[in-house]
């Protein structure tokens, strides 16, 4: 056997229907596709999802799942535990330090101090909010909290 005499399987392969080639091949003149109406004109018939003018279940439908909020403000989380092995006593607490030794990613950013974990250093807290208990432990341990919390 040679690479000449390899053949398809029988009936494996079926000849495209060839519409629109004269009146003898059966498929002539409308090509199939009757008289008059929608699906006999090009580019006729109803669209994917089309549901015979009702309004489309892709668009009944929530493009997102639940609710979101657009007036929310988002603080990012810094605990007094992240304070206490970052700071030294006596230093100040605000977004540039914050920044400045790698627990925030940018200075301008909006952050909570949160009151997870112990607080022995005197530190100086001025950012933007502060929880009761994060506050209640750095007076605690002898520091303060400046506005603008």
């Amino acid at each position: 056997m040679e690479l000449k005499d390899l053949k398809p399987a029988e009936g494996s392969r079926k000849a495209r229907k060839r519409v629109g080639r004269g009146p003898a091949s059966g498929t002539g003149k409308t090509a199939g596709r009757g008289m008059n109406g929608q699906k006999s004109r090009s580019g006729g018939g109803k669209g994917v999802g089309f549901e015979g003018g009702q309004t489309p279940l892709a668009r009944r439908l929530p493009k997102l799942p639940g609710f979101r909020n657009f007036n929310r403000v988002e603080y990012l989380p810094v605990n007094v535990k992240r304070l206490e092995e970052v700071f030294e006593a006596g230093d100040v607490v605000d977004g540039e330090s914050l920044k400045a030794k790698g627990v925030i990613k940018h200075a301008d950013a909006l952050v909570k101090v949160l009151g997870d974990g112990d607080l022995t250093k005197a530190l100086t807290v001025k950012v933007d909010k502060v929880s009761a208990s994060a506050k209640a432990k750095i007076e605690a341990a002898g520091g303060k909290v400046e506005e603008p919390c």
